[in-house]
């Protein structure tokens, strides 16, 4: 667990004396809150460059500062908020060069996956002898200013989460790093090797092998599905056939279910090499990464559907975030539709906000897709909503 090492609350475009609080933590792993209130006038009065600093507080020992950049840390960065993170040395550690080694990570108060510490474990780790090390492009202002989520009341929460692993004189022979927790590598590795496995699946012309037990204690409906009165598969041999889902999602979903951890999507072995390198103009270039977002972005919608199908619920809301971080014109209806489907509220009215400040030329593009259609036939309750949002924000 994570030790609380304190708040610090930026109000009127500057650090607040008033209300920042520390507390000290000589655990290894603490975390601090840095709350941003009126976050316009932040932005309007730190330039590019410019940053706000929380207070000192302790983790594992060490003092650490945040640096926070409402205007990017740099020109390369204006249009992102940069977070920078400090350890502050005494001057006899400066003197012994000494070196703080620790993982770091900022997320949002809400973003509970990034919070966990078998996350942050994973997490690259970071040597801090006198440097600073930043989230340059930690999120882009307008994501922000969109984010029903994050950024409520011109106000939003960052949590900075810090793993102390070791803290050395380089040049001492005998330091030793302390141990991190690994479990989630000790279950992955039990999926991997399919050590003890009792239970098998056919999903996608694939089959699968995992362990009852496991799955039985991530998932109710894994638990009546293979405990209960109607159980699947009563043997070892038995084979569980999954319909209507992909190889690849149901795939990550066990990779969640095994490690806590958010998954990355499979890379696409279909393009070969010779494939690949021929893609080498600008606008091939930008047409790849446009499918490439569509790809992962489908996928990510999948996810979703097989978390609620499963009740994976940690995995879900994982999901619903990442599409309210990620919705655009081309994918907002059929994120509409997943939303009202699967009983996303935070999702819908993500895109709902979305939709309310585009333009009237992207309102008609939407009104022509087959998107908006589906969602006209299969849920006109949904749009019944979203016409009088729009017509409350004609009469405002």
């Amino acid at each position: 667990m994570s030790s609380f090492a304190g708040v610090s609350v930026l109000a009127d475009g500057e650090l607040c004396p008033a209300t920042a609080s520390t507390v000290g933590t000589s655990a290894v792993c603490g975390y601090h809150l840095l709350l941003v209130h009126d976050y316009p006038r932040t932005k309007q009065e730190a330039p590019t460059g410019d940053s706000i600093s929380s207070r000192p507080f302790m983790v594992g020992g060490h003092c650490w500062i945040i640096n926070y950049y409402p205007n990017g840390e740099d020109s390369d960065c204006a249009d992102f908020i940069s977070l920078e993170l400090s350890c502050l040395q005494d001057d006899a550690n400066k003197k012994q060069q000494h070196v703080v080694e620790a993982k770091v990570v900022f997320s949002f108060i809400d973003q509970v996956e990034m919070q966990n510490p078998v996350y942050i474990a994973q997490a690259e780790t970071y040597s801090f002898n006198g440097f600073s090390r930043a989230r340059r492009k930690f999120m882009t202002r307008q994501a922000l200013e969109q984010s029903s989520l994050h950024l409520k009341d011109d106000s939003f929460t960052i949590r900075c989460d810090i793993m102390v692993s070791s803290s050395c004189n380089p040049k001492d022979d005998d330091a030793t790093k302390a141990l991190l927790p690994h479990m989630c590598q000790h279950f992955e590795h039990l999926l991997q090797t399919e050590v003890g496995a009792d239970v098998r699946f056919e999903v996608g012309g694939e089959t699968m092998a995992a362990h009852r037990c496991v799955l039985a204690a991530r998932s109710r409906v894994f638990m009546s599905q293979l405990f209960g009165p109607m159980k699947e598969g009563t043997t070892k041999a038995a084979v569980i056939r999954i319909k209507d889902m992909e190889a690849s999602v149901f795939r990550a979903l066990l990779n969640f279910i095994y490690t806590d951890t958010f998954p990355a999507m499979e890379d696409d072995d279909s393009m070969e090499e010779d494939e690949t390198s021929q893609i080498t103009e600008q606008g091939q270039e930008k047409e790849t990464t446009l499918s490439e977002a569509r790809m992962w972005l489908q996928w990510l919608q999948n996810l979703l559907v097989a978390a609620d199908r499963y009740d994976v619920q940690r995995l879900k809301c994982i999901c619903e975030s990442e599409l309210s971080e990620h919705i655009c014109v081309s994918s907002v209806m059929s994120t509409l539709a997943l939303a009202e489907k699967h009983h996303c509220h935070g999702l819908k009215e993500a895109c709902f906000k979305f939709i309310q400040v585009q333009s009237p030329s992207c309102l008609q593009t939407l009104m022509a897709s087959n998107g908006w259609d589906h969602v006209f036939d299969t849920y006109p309750s949904v749009l019944k909503e979203l016409i009088a949002k729009l017509a409350s924000n004609h009469r405002n």
